[in-house]
């Protein structure tokens, strides 16, 4: 009997710190591998299955430290007790579910974070110091984002994207390529604005919870109008990168077709301004994920075959 209740007790613990992760969340964190690979590969460099291996790895643990974290901060603020929780927002609930683990769910973030920093001195010291000042700046937005950049409006907004995005694509580049080029800051420049919108947008449903607790993101700061235009804004400018890339020759022309799947940004900005928040967005969060994941995707695949 004690043996049985302690096999459960442990598979519902690791289910709990599984949820809290939230893996849906992490294909982010792939397209950006996958693009940074498709850059370094069109830059001239050689594959190697190891690096590769390990940028993947450490790409995924730093994005689910961060997640980790934030499951823990939004329980112990109480905040994830009062949303209302979609498929895009409100946190996973694992917490809420598994109160016992949130001790478990802070030492996973740290886990998570020292595996990323242990990939990445071990990338500095066979690719050189390229990737030190992308790691480090990575490192220091895992540790703030949560406790203190999402109670400054502009921080919040460009942290994401840099975050889950920009730095992870110049991240793996700098491993596999160990130099940057004007391709690799362009591309990088893609997901980075795509991140930051997706953020954005998600963060429409919980703005009355999110300011009970002190948060101040740009909804809550200047109000869900300026937060729409913003939205479009970095709509546009995403679609802009893009044509002033293939124009100029820095992207080649199959990257037209990733405005395409770009094009399913327009369907959230709808949404945003139909409703406020509640179930009716979520068919335009939907959107927006798809815009989010498919457009980088797209992406590394036209620089692959292109």
């Amino acid at each position: 009997m004690i043996s049985g209740a302690l096999r459960t007790d442990t598979g519902t613990r690791a289910l709990t710190l599984w949820r809290a992760a939230r893996p849906p969340f992490l294909l982010m964190s792939v397209v950006c591998v996958l693009l940074g690979i498709a850059v370094a590969w069109r830059s001239g460099a050689t594959l190697a299955w190891l690096d590769v291996t390990l940028v993947l790895v450490g790409a995924l643990a730093a994005h689910a430290s961060v997640n980790l974290f934030n499951e823990y901060e939004d329980a112990r603020s109480g905040l994830d007790a009062h949303t209302t929780r979609t498929p895009f927002s409100g946190g996973s609930g694992a917490l809420q579910d598994d109160p016992e683990a949130m001790r478990a769910v802070r030492g996973s973030a740290l886990m998570m974070l020292s595996l990323t920093v242990v990939i990445g001195a071990w990338c500095v010291a066979r690719h050189g110091p390229l990737l030190l000042p992308i790691g480090a700046l990575g490192v220091a937005l895992v540790l703030a984002y949560t406790p203190w950049i999402n109670r400054h409006p502009l921080l919040c907004l460009v942290a994401p994207g840099l975050g889950v995005g920009s730095l992870q694509v110049l991240g793996v580049v700098a491993v596999l390529n160990e130099r940057l080029s004007l391709l690799a800051i362009t591309a990088a420049l893609v997901p980075g604005l795509l991140g930051s919108s997706l953020l954005l947008a998600n963060q429409f449903p919980d703005i009355e919870a999110d300011r009970a607790v002190g948060r101040r993101h740009l909804a809550i700061a200047y109000g869900r109008r300026r937060a729409r235009r913003v939205f479009a804004s970095l709509a546009v400018a995403t679609a802009g990168v893009v044509v002033m890339a293939v124009t100029s020759g820095v992207f080649p022309p199959l990257a037209w077709l990733s405005l395409l799947p770009l094009s399913a940004m327009l369907p959230t900005v709808i949404g945003l301004a139909r409703h406020a928040a509640g179930a009716a967005l979520t068919p335009y969060l939907a959107s927006n994920v798809a815009a989010s994941l498919l457009t980088p995707l797209v992406l590394a695949w036209a620089l692959w075959r292109g």
